[in-house]
């Protein structure tokens, strides 16, 4: 199992972009979590094949149109699945 941690840096707040990264999630079979951080940035997390993955982040760095997305910072992993579904985290 493919995982990619995400840090996502623009105008990625009040924007809708947390549900967008639900709703490409769903779309793809990707499980994992997103969530909104102190700093203005977008965390995520994801699991699935990797050629999946690479797809989602793709959509993530196009976001929403009200978003803007300057940055994404990418770390890879790889291990047993540890998520089901996927969720926003507060």
């Amino acid at each position: 199992m493919h995982r990619a941690h995400l840090t996502v840096r623009g105008r990625v707040q009040g924007v809708g972009f947390r549900w967008h990264v639900v709703r490409e999630a769903g779309a793809l079979g990707v499980h994992g979590w997103v969530r909104n951080c102190p700093d203005g940035s977008v965390e995520a997390e994801g699991e699935g094949g990797r050629a999946t993955l690479e797809q989602w982040i793709e959509s993530v760095r196009r976001g929403p149109p009200a978003a803007h997305v300057t940055e994404v910072e990418t770390s890879w992993s790889e291990g047993s699945p540890r998520h089901r579904g996927f969720d926003v985290r507060d």
